[in-house]
């Protein structure tokens, strides 16, 4: 059935995040990445989905560095999501709150508990869409992407970026793991798929496999 997709980004905090809201006609919803960091961010989503009546469904997470998670309390506590992220995150996740103090002296919200485990080539059935989870490893050990099938929309999470690529300094990080990722799993897709990153502007797989600095083979 063809239905449209709608896309709505939130910059969701103070380090340029990006929160997307993905629904179709249905108006059953997908939030990706919720980071938003203190009440007028959180506000700002739930005006959105109240306005357009959405739905929320899933809470998906490409990985859980702090500034992807931060707005998971605000979801459970509005409307009882748990995120959904590769099981290889949880040490991720449990060590965000270490992670804000250390970094910006801050207290963030509680660890909501994990709702499921996804795993590579899963597919999500959200309204008459299905979302397919890409496990791209590298920035942190269980780094997913969510490629919408037949809708040429790819979110590729702090994997793939305009230009450049996810750091793998951090604990977890493994840089060869990053590239042979991005090459086998998005690069693989289609030249017209738009990749909406977890932080910065949109791009398509043909402009990073062509101009990326960091994807160019010698």
């Amino acid at each position: 059935m063809d239905t449209t997709l709608n896309i709505k980004r939130f910059v969701a905090n103070a380090i340029g995040e990006n929160c997307y809201l993905v629904w179709d006609d249905t108006l059953e919803c997908a939030i990706i990445d919720c980071g938003a960091w203190g009440e007028q961010k959180e506000a700002r989503i739930a005006q959105f989905i109240e306005e357009n009546h959405l739905i929320p469904r899933y809470a998906l997470q490409t990985h859980m560095h702090f500034d992807h998670v931060m707005g998971l309390s605000f979801l459970h506590r509005q409307y009882g999501l748990r995120p959904l992220c590769h099981i290889d995150e949880q040490p991720v996740y449990e060590a965000a709150p270490a992670m804000v103090c250390e970094w910006f002296g801050l207290q963030m919200p509680p660890l909501v508990p994990i709702g499921e485990y996804l795993v590579d080539g899963q597919e999500l059935p959200l309204g008459h869409i299905r979302i397919r989870v890409l496990h791209t490893p590298g920035h942190t050990p269980g780094g997913l992407c969510f490629y919408v099938l037949d809708k040429d929309v790819v979110f590729s999470g702090d994997t793939l970026f305009q230009g450049s690529v996810g750091r793998s300094d951090l604990p977890g990080g493994d840089v060869e793991k990053l590239i042979r990722g991005i090459w086998d799993k998005l690069l693989s897709l289609p030249d017209n798929v738009v990749v909406y990153p977890g932080h910065g502007p949109a791009t398509t797989v043909g402009e990073e496999r062509n101009t990326n600095p960091y994807l160019q083979l010698s």
